[in-house]
């Protein structure tokens, strides 16, 4: 595994219109905006459910099998980073950063 390998599988070069659609084909996954509330309210992917970072430790989080392949998403990709982190740290195993919808290509639902 080369070092842009390396990155890639570890958000910080992840595709997120590859991660979006394997998001669609998968049952039981998750696609998770952890920007603020309003930012979501800006322009969103679809199907996505928002938990901001500012407020995901304190959060009922909405997913009931720690299993689940949760794909998170931010702006830029950092906050979405941290909030793996986070969920890691709360038993969550199958957590990917997909980086930031500033790169995703698709329709954005308001």
């Amino acid at each position: 595994m080369g070092f842009l390998d390396f990155l890639k599988t570890a958000g910080a070069g992840a595709d997120i219109n590859e991660a979006v659609a394997a998001y669609r084909a998968q049952d039981g996954a998750w696609l998770v905006d952890v920007r603020e509330a309003d930012e979501y309210g800006a322009g969103h992917i679809p199907g996505s459910v928002n938990l901001p970072l500012s407020t995901l430790a304190e959060a009922a989080l909405p997913f009931p099998d720690r299993d689940a392949r949760l794909y998170v998403y931010c702006l830029t990709g950092a906050r979405s980073g941290r909030a793996v982190r986070l969920l890691r740290s709360l038993g969550y195993t199958d957590v990917r950063n997909i980086g930031g919808v500033n790169a995703y290509r698709g329709p954005l639902e308001y």
